[in-house]
């Protein structure tokens, strides 16, 4: 049996649990999407529970390159607020895990999540799409187990539980940092300043940070001149920018099992890599391809929340999304002090002419041309106006 191990306190447990109970062989899988782990200690911690075999997978290059990158041509942000970072990261770690399970000749995938979770969607969609034929086992949510129960369950069974060194539970990856803990349930209730990692409390604050994000054909590409490759570059921005106060997110959310959920995170990179993304779309589209792509965007962001990445409507808007971005390249200006300000943007394929534009000098309308058009626009509008309200009606 594979089990997608994070070497949390959840996945801990299940290997003793699904050992003991299932008598497998259990063969673990870690896969590095960027979180801040010690890879090293996992492996030794899943050795002393006995596995048969353990495996680290860096897929950060792989991540960063592949949903990422189309977060970002997407401009993916869940209901305004989340970049989807969980989200995005799940499928890809399912598929690792499948590949191994596969090498390693296993009849069963298991997976840490819980029955209020979305990650449980999200798995298992994957394993489903991928290897229909595998057994699915998810021990946190068979159990019934709460923290202070696995913590008590480690202790009876000498089981080597990970280190606590927050009171908060943290799952992060390049793209965001993700926070959860008993005192974030109240949504009124402030998040304290040790929850936050990435992104320091922006009233502290005092310096502007400008930046130059050059972006080709959708995908940024460079940070004040100097080229990167996307990982690097995304390690960059949430460096800087968290380091001048922007990038928190605290909303209510919708979950996809059915309830609200507060939900707290860190993502400075993601947020300013959209913004500024959306920024120069405006620049490039059409007004009818700049509305049709909103629409997308949140068709596609939807769809991966949710848990459909084989939908294969999430297929066909990424396509069409890579059709469109290969004229979104150029540069935008952003200031960060707490918050983001665009200052600025500038592409070869600009829709813009400033000769059309300026109200002091260029083209203008002859007022027979203006009055000509005026009429035909508003004749739709004004027909049905007088028609239904002109009377006195209302």
């Amino acid at each position: 049996m594979a089990l997608a191990y994070s070497g949390g306190l959840d996945t801990t447990v299940a290997i003793h649990w699904l050992k003991t109970k299932y008598n497998a062989e259990v063969i673990t899988v870690t896969v590095n999407v960027g979180q801040e782990d010690d890879f090293e200690e996992i492996e030794e911690r899943a050795h002393k529970l006995g596995v048969l075999k353990h495996y680290t997978i860096d897929a950060r290059s792989e991540f960063a390159n592949g949903p990422v990158a189309s977060a970002i041509m997407l401009n993916a942000l869940y209901e305004d607020k989340y970049p989807l970072g969980t989200a995005l990261a799940r499928p890809l770690i399912a598929e690792k895990v499948i590949e191994t399970a596969r090498k390693e000749g296993c009849d069963a995938i298991a997976h840490g999540s819980t029955s209020k979770g979305n990650d449980q969607v999200r798995f298992e969609e994957a394993i489903k799409a991928m290897a229909p034929d595998l057994m699915i086992i998810a021990p946190a949510r068979i159990w019934g187990m709460d923290r202070g129960s696995e913590i008590e369950y480690a202790r009876k069974n000498n089981i080597p539980i990970p280190e606590v060194h927050s009171r908060f539970s943290i799952d992060d990856n390049l793209w965001t940092r993700s926070i959860e803990g008993p005192e974030l349930d109240d949504p009124l209730a402030e998040p304290p300043d040790d929850a936050f990692k990435w992104v320091v409390n922006p009233s502290k604050v005092t310096e502007p940070l400008k930046l130059d994000i050059e972006f080709e054909g959708g995908i940024p590409m460079a940070i004040n001149g100097e080229r990167m490759k996307l990982p690097e570059l995304i390690l960059t921005l949430n460096r800087l920018v968290g380091g001048h106060g922007y990038g928190r997110v605290d909303h209510v959310e919708n979950r996809v099992v059915g309830f609200k959920s507060r939900e707290v995170y860190e993502a400075p990179a993601a947020l300013t890599l959209i913004e500024a993304h959306r920024d120069l779309e405006k620049l490039v589209y059409t007004p009818i391809e700049y509305r049709f792509k909103r629409i997308m965007d949140q068709t596609w962001t939807d769809l991966v929340y949710e848990g459909l990445w084989h939908e294969p409507l999430r297929l066909e808007l990424e396509e069409m999304a890579r059709s469109m971005n290969k004229w979104v390249t150029g540069t935008v200006k952003v200031m960060v002090r707490g918050g983001l300000t665009i200052l600025g943007r500038s592409s070869p394929y600009a829709g813009y002419s400033r000769e059309i534009a300026d109200y002091v000098k260029g083209w203008y309308p002859s007022d027979e041309e203006a009055r000509g058009f005026i009429n035909m626009w508003t004749l739709h509008s004004l027909t049905a106006y007088r028609v239904r309200w002109g009377n006195g009606l209302s």
